[in-house]
């Protein structure tokens, strides 16, 4: 399978938070599945940290690369092509970073691997 980060749910795999569902950490963690984190979770990273919303114990550019290697994650880059499917989602979710992560999982035909149940009304497959 394969499958796209929502930004916390990188954020609790990294940390082996109580937060994650014991399906989300079986599916992280089975060798099988290719796991991303794309350059939007990056992004808002790097934005909740600059307002001091998510303390990091080091820069995030270097936190987010050694974390992503260190658990076997995958960069997804974001192209064109998810960025213009935006405009043909409906409105159901107001989150611009999680209405692209829908865009990118569309385009890509990645699971997203997310605790939102709002992610679950678009035509994209929501596993938690």
């Amino acid at each position: 399978m394969r499958i796209l980060l929502d930004t916390c749910t990188f954020l609790w795999v990294i940390s082996d938070a109580p937060e994650l569902s014991s399906p989300a950490r079986e599916l992280f963690a089975d060798p099988a599945n290719e796991v991303y984190l794309s350059a939007v979770s990056t992004w808002e990273i790097v934005i909740k940290h600059a307002l001091g919303r998510l303390p990091l114990p080091e820069p995030p550019e270097r936190f987010i690369p050694a974390q992503r290697k260190q658990h076997g994650v995958d960069a997804l880059p974001l192209e064109e092509e998810a960025t213009l499917y935006l405009g043909r989602l409906p409105n159901h979710h107001n989150d611009p970073f999680d209405r692209m992560l829908i865009c990118q999982a569309i385009i890509h035909g990645l699971a997203i691997l997310t605790p939102d149940e709002l992610v679950g009304q678009y035509p994209v497959r929501a596993i938690w």
